[in-house]
């Protein structure tokens, strides 16, 4: 069983506390393996008999009768119409659930669906309900403005580093490389072979991922396009991009005409199914964003690099997908810091110059501005890479996250230096 500490703690707090637990996330991220297995086992655990959890799966085939919402309602209600007991509600792949024309209402366009099924559910006084789904439907990052303020949303990505890490039954200087390959997705942990785990990679992008966004999103066609925009947004990671610009590229390398509102639209599909996050541009000194262009990352490198046939591994751009995804996780607002300064050319000229700062994290009143560098074992790299951080001047704290295995350490300007591994393993390494 691969611990998933943080996700089981947080369905620990949320329970019973009168709301819908609403379990989202990429396809194949862990969201039914965290409800029906972790959490299941702590549930008993704590003294809750089996016979009071109801689980529902409604992808297997003997369940199909409950794809219907009135069914659904009453199949429920029934598991659950002992007063004297307290329940707890598993349905998962909720979003198999067919939207129906109400029967009771005549020459009415009127429909039935899941939400209004687990709204019901949700007022009755025994029973908790939590609820996963695995298609665009569920995936959406909208989900809880159908419920309002009556769902309680637990996201759930890929394996972090760490959760990898501990898991891993290979030997443990192999982990870094299994990793920054093929990502952390729990099911490609099981494949033994490079070609296994690519094609379980390519597979679900080209059987699911890329048939979730066309569904939700009622397109018939465009599907090539859609694979090309993927694959350019996946040479593109860490590096500034906008639809305008990749307007262009279609025009170049495809001889193909498209607007680039058509591709931000397409972007934020891909956006809304969790297979990508894009991060704003942020003008630290004058405090205010920037529009474009911005920074797009991958939910799991992995998915990446299976797009690009793992040709492209860029080192640099790869660790810092996989740093935005590591803080993601930890639950902080990103976004790439723009420094402005001005400054004199040769012919006395005042310039203006922007240098970039990979990520400004916030949470709350924490800020930490970060970068990432593969090496800075040469003095001259290493002042190139802290030249935008030095010249930040509030007193927030600046880390340098390098691929090496250093001992942690700060210069002279308080910056810390930290190796990856470290980075990511140590729960406590931006307090160093």
């Amino acid at each position: 069983m691969i611990e998933r500490k943080s996700y089981l703690d947080k369905l620990i707090s949320k329970q019973n506390n009168g709301l819908i637990k609403i379990i989202t996330g990429i396809r194949r991220s862990g969201k039914s393996y965290l409800l029906f297995e972790i959490y299941k086992q702590y549930l008993i655990g704590s003294g809750i008999k089996q016979e009071c959890i109801i689980e529902l799966p409604l992808d297997e085939i003997q369940n199909m009768k409950y794809r219907n919402p009135i069914e659904l309602d009453q199949y429920i209600r029934e598991k659950v119409s002992d007063t004297d007991k307290y329940y707890y509600v598993f349905i998962d792949e909720i979003q198999m659930v067919s939207e129906i024309q109400n029967p009771y209402i005549k020459h009415s366009s009127a429909k039935i669906g899941f939400v209004d099924v687990l709204l019901g559910l949700m007022k009755l006084k025994n029973a908790d309900i939590y609820v996963t789904g695995s298609n665009s439907k569920m995936l959406s990052s909208d989900i809880l403005t159908e419920f309002k303020d009556r769902g309680d949303e637990i996201h759930v990505s890929p394996l972090t580093y760490k959760e990898f890490y501990k898991s891993y039954k290979g030997e443990q200087r192999h982990a870094w490389r299994e990793y920054f390959t093929y990502g952390g997705l729990p099911l490609v942990t099981l494949k033994k072979t490079h070609e296994e785990k690519s094609k379980y990679l390519r597979d679900l992008f080209a059987k699911t991922y890329i048939t979730d966004v066309i569904e939700r999103n009622k397109m018939n066609h465009n599907q090539e396009l859609l694979e090309d925009l993927l694959n350019y947004i996946s040479s593109a990671v860490g590096s500034l991009t906008n639809p305008s610009k990749l307007a262009k590229t279609f025009k170049s390398v495809k001889n193909v005409s498209i607007s680039s509102e058509t591709i931000n639209k397409y972007l934020d599909y891909f956006e809304d199914a969790f297979i990508i996050t894009k991060a704003q541009r942020y003008n630290v000194k004058g405090r205010k964003y920037i529009g474009s262009p911005l920074k797009y990352y991958f939910t799991d490198i992995g998915l990446r690099n299976a797009r690009l046939g793992f040709r492209q591994q860029e080192e640099n751009h790869i660790m810092e997908n996989i740093i935005f995804n590591e803080l993601k996780f930890r639950e902080f607002d990103i976004d790439v810091g723009v420094v402005e300064y001005n400054s004199k050319n040769d012919a006395g000229k005042s310039i203006r110059t922007n240098l970039e700062i990979d990520f400004v994290a916030n949470k709350g009143s924490q800020r930490y501005y970060i970068q990432s560098a593969l090496t800075v074992s040469e003095e001259e790299k290493r002042l190139q890479e802290i030249n935008s951080l030095k010249r930040v001047d509030d007193s927030y704290k600046k880390i340098v996250v390098v691929k090496d295995d250093i001992v942690p350490w700060h210069d002279e300007y308080g910056i810390l230096y930290i190796g990856i591994e470290e980075f990511l393993l140590e729960q406590n390494s931006l307090e160093l």
